[in-house]
């Protein structure tokens, strides 16, 4: 070990007790790892606090000998990351592992405040168990991420209450400078915090969004609001049969959601994104450099049932009966084009691939979409997640502009579009063998051209992989970039907490 980092090990330990730093090889080289394209990144050390306090302690420590800082929280970020640090060397601070606390549940006000080791499955499970009354907005991914991770980076869920960091109501962070700051009606400088998981918003600037995909500051609880779960819930589904169909679909779906007819999100699914649910590429030979092709799409397609397409919303109510009034509008609508197959909500019950939407906007996290990873072998894996205003000659472009850089780089075509009332976020998933040198050189090449292509026609990203946050750093205006470093010099003058991430440096 370098002497500062020694030093800074030392004063952890002091701090925290010796069981709660860890720098065994085997701990290191799980933590390193990821699924993007890159060699695995080994943190110097990991180290594992218990409350707010123990993160002070560490951020004092890395304050004093100069060490970074890489603070995760269940470290399930597949596809963007997982745990593995900005850069080797950075010392990971794991805070899942012992601040996994789900600290309140109010059911008058429907809200918990969790730390961040909190998953979806832990508090789905903790509601369950006090009666099913509330639900959580559930992702499709790994039932063990992060409730704050996710909302922090911007994930999302496709229920009402889709938008996780808007579902964040006061915060506690740690800042680099090793303030605690609370947010909202936290601020308050008093201990009676009556309002703080309820009022978003107090007096002066609101500053949650400054700890969304930064690296700002540690954020060590927060409170999350939750659904009050409906009597009944049922779903709906259309199946296109031609990869062109999504220009009519983006129409069709825009209208239901400006006027919020339908409350969910919609969830268009292309065919081999729903198929990696339980299929595997047919066609995969190492060494080949060619997407699937056609052929064996529609073959696919066929035996599971699919289309080119597949689109899900959900309705809920006092009872089936209740709602079935609102799926037969939306079903009259979507098959006034003519191209539409209605499936109903008992028989996409029976079939996986359209049953992942399903347990999603009930708030029931689930692991059939990870199967996905396992499309071609060696669990490569990265996204890249554009979006599109919801005009159907707009996604329709930038569909064609995704198929053939994706055809280019002889990866296979893995979208789904998460449509709201004005924009869809796109969902392309690069599903490559990282055990072969040759896909992971083009896997890289595919991601990083479809960063250029897509900003040349004004279309940026959501969330981005660390691998890649430094270039879509880039892109922004100088003002932006000067402006992010700013606030990092002021809240972390020693730039000890993830240094790079999001490009902020």
């Amino acid at each position: 070990m370098s002497a500062p980092l020694n030093a800074f090990v030392k004063q952890v330990q002091l701090a925290l007790g010796d069981k709660w730093v860890d720098q065994r090889p085997e701990t290191l080289a799980r933590y390193g790892e990821h699924t993007l394209p890159a060699t695995p990144r080994l943190p110097s050390a990991v180290v594992f606090p218990g409350s707010t306090a123990d993160v002070q302690a560490i951020v004092a420590a890395a304050n004093d000998h100069a060490v970074p800082l890489y603070p995760i929280s269940t470290g399930n970020n597949i596809g963007l990351g997982s745990r593995a640090p900005t850069a080797a060397g950075q010392v990971v601070v794991d805070l899942g592992y012992r601040m996994n606390r789900i600290l309140e549940i109010n059911d008058e006000y429907c809200y918990a405040e969790v730390e961040p080791g909190v998953s979806f499955q832990m508090l789905h499970d903790e509601l369950s168990r006090r009666g099913d009354k509330l639900m959580i907005s559930a992702t499709s991914g790994p039932p063990h991420g992060g409730i704050l991770g996710n909302a922090l980076d911007r994930g999302a869920g496709y229920g009402p209450y889709f938008d996780h960091f808007g579902m964040l109501c006061g915060m506690e962070v740690v800042l680099g400078s090793g303030q605690v700051l609370r947010t909202g009606d936290g601020s308050l400088d008093t201990d009676n915090l009556l309002n703080w998981h309820v009022s978003k918003y107090s007096f002066g600037p609101a500053l949650d969004g400054l700890f969304t995909q930064s690296n700002f500051g540690i954020v060590t609880r927060s409170g999350v609001w939750l659904m009050p779960r409906p009597p009944a819930a049922r779903s709906f589904h259309f199946i296109f049969e031609n990869d062109d169909d999504l220009a009519e679909i983006i129409d069709l779906c825009r209208p239901l959601k400006l006027s919020n007819f339908v409350p969910t999100l919609f969830r268009v699914t292309n065919d081999l994104y729903a198929l990696g649910t339980e299929a595997r590429n047919p066609e995969y030979l190492a060494g080949s450099r060619s997407a699937i092709s056609d052929t064996a799409r529609r073959d696919l397609q066929k035996a599971h049932g699919l289309g080119a397409w597949q689109v899900s919303g959900m309705f809920y109510g006092a009872s089936d009966a209740a709602i079935e009034p609102q799926i037969q509008r939306v079903r009259a609508h979507f098959e006034r084009s003519g191209n539409a197959r209605f499936v109903d909500h008992d028989q996409a019950m029976d079939m996986p691939p359209l049953r992942v939407g399903i347990d999603a906007m009930t708030g029931r996290p689930g692991i059939l979409e990870l199967g996905m990873l396992q499309w071609r072998p060696g669990s490569g894996n990265s996204w890249f997640l554009p979006g599109t205003p919801m005009s159907g000659r707009h996604a329709i472009e930038l569909d064609h502009l995704g198929r053939q850089i994706f055809a280019r780089h002889g990866m296979d075509y893995i979208v789904m579009h998460v449509a709201s009332a004005r924009f869809a976020r796109g969902l392309h998933v690069l599903v490559w063998n990282k055990d072969d040198a040759d896909e992971n050189a083009r896997a890289d090449a595919c991601y990083r051209e479809l960063t250029v292509e897509f900003a040349k026609r004004g279309v940026g990203v959501g969330r981005a992989p660390v691998d890649y946050q430094a270039m879509h750093m880039e892109q922004m205006m100088p003002a932006l970039q000067d402006v992010c470093r700013g606030i990092k010099r002021a809240l972390d003058p020693n730039n000890i907490i993830a240094p790079g991430k999001y490009g902020i440096l």
